[in-house]
């Protein structure tokens, strides 16, 4: 996939990071239904007041497997924490904290990977850029 695109695609994934539950519930919703099964993740908070209503709660944690490379989102006091790990057959070979800017481009750079070789990841990597 062509810089351009990877830089698109990056823009796009950031664009609505200003409500932060509100864009990991949209990218955790685009990326579940367009990647394959079992490679995005979602750990969900409920409080008292959304188990009474019925609600699934917040995301807490988005983790996104993309071939070797895990991503993970968290969200803890109105904060967030990204890491990007390097596994192998589950083990994990090396882990870095990141930023918000920084997890978005290197989560863009792994769709577009996927997306040479995968149609699914192909078609996530279009719904964000249309």
């Amino acid at each position: 996939m062509p810089e351009r695109e990877v830089e698109l695609l990056a823009a796009a994934l950031r664009r609505d990071s200003a409500d932060l539950n509100l864009y990991v519930n949209v990218l955790w919703a685009n990326l579940a239904e367009s990647l394959p099964p079992g490679a995005v993740r979602v750990k969900r908070r409920r409080s008292i007041a959304d188990r009474v209503a019925g609600r699934e709660g917040s995301v807490a944690e988005l983790d996104v497997a993309l071939g070797e490379q895990r991503l993970s989102l968290r969200r803890d006091r109105g904060r967030v924490a990204g890491e990007i790990r390097h596994e192998v057959r589950g083990i994990v070979l090396s882990r870095r904290p990141v930023g918000l800017d920084e997890w978005i481009d290197a989560l863009a750079r792994s769709l577009a990977e996927v997306a040479a070789s995968n149609a699914r990841a192909r078609e996530a990597v279009e719904r964000f850029l249309t």
